[in-house]
């Protein structure tokens, strides 16, 4: 659990034969976009070596887009005594060399599994399935057609006020329990109301006590263009 081993002792060790692995994935691609990296921010590998990795691709590929899913160490689930040390550290990194960092957090996920899924006793699966939603519902532009379709690129340049200001907070709905899917409408004014609500955030910060610079909604399936457009202009003049 210590960010200097995975960054300059242990993990740089490792380093070249990661990066072997990261250059044959990326020749194998016709239009690399970017790269998506998940980790953690409370232990050492994710931190220390996670943060390594993302400098070393920066140097490698510097035009390509970095987007990391980040799991902020929270104030009550904590497991490591170093975590705010682990993190800061890393904040640095994150803030020089990552384009775009979805903050994600163990507590917040918990709370939605208790309160929104019900369930009685989450597993680690179950957190890394409700990150899993959110990472293929930001990547599912780049993978299927549709109306207004954009990419981690675009993404990047429309919520992004000022560069060092790249930290989001993902807000995911539909998210029902098993038992009462059938009695939820899923409409569209109903989706938008529960992603911009405090209880479907995936990180401890209550959206309420602040302002949004920007923001960015993406909607699947089938809906009219101009129900979402009445629907963002809803939630502009709130």
């Amino acid at each position: 659990n210590n960010w200097a081993k995975g960054h300059y002792t242990e993990g740089a060790e490792l380093i070249d034969s990661v990066l072997d692995v990261v250059r044959k994935e990326a020749e194998s691609c016709d239009c690399l976009q970017g790269f998506q990296i998940t980790h953690s921010l409370g232990g050492g590998t994710g931190s220390g070596m996670g943060t390594l990795l993302i400098s070393k691709i920066r140097e490698e590929y510097p035009d390509r887009i970095m987007c990391t899913y980040s799991v902020c160490p929270s104030p009550k689930v904590s497991d490591t005594v170093v975590e705010p040390y682990n993190a800061t550290l890393s904040v640095h990194q994150l803030v020089e060399n990552a384009d775009e960092v979805m903050c994600l957090d163990n507590e917040a996920l918990y709370d939605i599994c208790f309160r929104t899924l019900k369930l009685t006793t989450p597993t680690y699966g179950d957190l890394n399935h409700l990150v899993c939603a959110a990472m293929s519902g930001i990547t599912t532009c780049l993978r299927f057609p549709g109306q207004l379709n954009s990419d981690l690129r675009k993404l990047a340049v429309n919520l992004i006020p000022f560069p060092r200001l790249h930290f989001f907070m993902i807000g995911f709905a539909p998210l029902t329990s098993r038992g009462s899917q059938q009695y939820r409408a899923l409409t569209v004014p109903e989706l938008t109301q529960q992603q911009f609500d405090a209880k479907n955030m995936m990180c401890a910060a209550d959206p309420r006590h602040g302002r949004y610079l920007t923001a960015a909604c993406m909607f699947r399936g089938r809906m009219s263009t101009k129900e979402v457009d009445e629907q963002m202009l809803n939630v502009q003049n709130k």
